[in-house]
């Protein structure tokens, strides 16, 4: 029996298979690598394919045996999704909508998915948790939830059990420096920041400065990426222990503010990291941070790289080693 990680060649999902694959499970890997990354998979695991491929995943669930499916093949810019709305239900609603009607005609009852904090919108208090109004305010975070509520109705018809992990800011790198972060084009705090620091980039842009908070500027609520490689492994084992589903936000539950991370890279990296103010950005909230105390409590989740410096320091590393991200690996090869 295998696990069908689709989007594996991607961040998170490279990371969720390196866990898996150190757990012992079998795992096949389908990405169209328009996102992700060959280099970022073990050899032999990969099949390139898209999860609209109807013919593709039926003999992939034959050939494997299909025990279950974790599923991070989605579409995640925000901006993007406010401009190219119908993309984004195209990829996020309706591909995955065509993986669980052939998951239902073989059988296949066990869905993992890589969900976000967007589901939320506006929070209306700090700290989120799974219990406060979804109301997303794009439409990334609108897919998301309209394939939580899919979700939901399979359960009801067709008893497909789905473990769905909201989480906050992905960052961080493996421990081994040898998969990471690599966006195209990239729109996360912390690689840009390591950009500057790697003379990539001039200066790193604050996007607001006037906001109530401790100094001005956006809270966030980081998360190693290995943290969430070991949130889905135990989503999977919760599924198959439990026979039952849920929803859980996944973060550290503490907050560090835009100044914040780019003073702490400043002393890992040894770089000046230059910053400067521009103007908020549309639907920005102020402060995201996470209550995961259920994750904890159900799932039996505990993050071992908590601290900012252990995150950043992770990232830096491979960032110094891969300067040009995968691309570096693929000169090598």
């Amino acid at each position: 029996m295998a696990i069908l990680v689709t989007g594996g060649a991607g961040y998170i999902g490279s990371h969720t298979v390196m866990e898996l694959l150190a757990q012992g499970e079998e795992v096949v890997v389908l990405d169209n690598l328009s996102k992700g990354h060959a280099e970022a998979v073990s050899p032999g695991l990969l099949v390139r394919g898209d999860v609209q491929d109807r013919g593709l995943l039926q003999r992939l669930l034959r050939q494997y045996e299909i025990e279950a499916v974790i599923h991070f093949a989605a579409y995640s810019l925000v901006g993007e999704s406010v401009q190219e709305p119908l993309k984004y239900y195209e990829n996020n609603v309706v591909a995955a909508q065509r993986l669980l009607t052939v998951m239902q005609e073989h059988g296949i009852k066990k869905f993992v998915l890589s969900s976000t904090a967007a589901t939320y919108g506006e929070p209306r208090g700090i700290p989120i948790r799974e219990t406060d109004p979804t109301l997303p305010t794009n439409p990334y975070g609108e897919t998301k939830l309209a394939l939580e509520k899919m979700l939901h109705w399979c359960d009801q018809a067709y008893g497909i059990k789905a473990v769905a992990l909201r989480y906050f800011n992905a960052a961080g790198a493996h421990p081994d420096g040898n998969i990471g972060e690599d966006h195209q084009p990239e729109s996360h705090l912390l690689p840009l920041i390591l950009q500057v620091a790697l003379g990539q980039r001039g200066v790193i842009a604050i996007y607001g400065d006037d906001y109530e908070t401790k100094d001005g500027t956006c809270i966030r609520d980081y998360i190693h990426v290995m943290d969430l490689a070991q949130a889905h492994r135990l989503a999977l084992n919760f599924l198959r222990e439990k026979g039952t589903g849920g929803i859980y936000n996944l973060g550290n539950g503490q907050g560090f503010s835009v100044k914040e991370v780019i003073a702490r890279a400043r002393v890992i990296t040894g770089h000046p990291i230059p910053s400067r103010i521009s103007v908020r950005r549309a639907g920005d909230p102020a402060v995201l941070v996470a209550s995961a105390a259920k994750a904890q409590a159900e799932l039996g989740w505990q993050p071992a790289y908590s601290g900012l410096d252990e995150i950043i320091a992770s990232a830096w590393n491979w960032h110094r080693k891969h300067p040009r991200g995968y691309a570096d690996q693929e000169t090598q090869s």
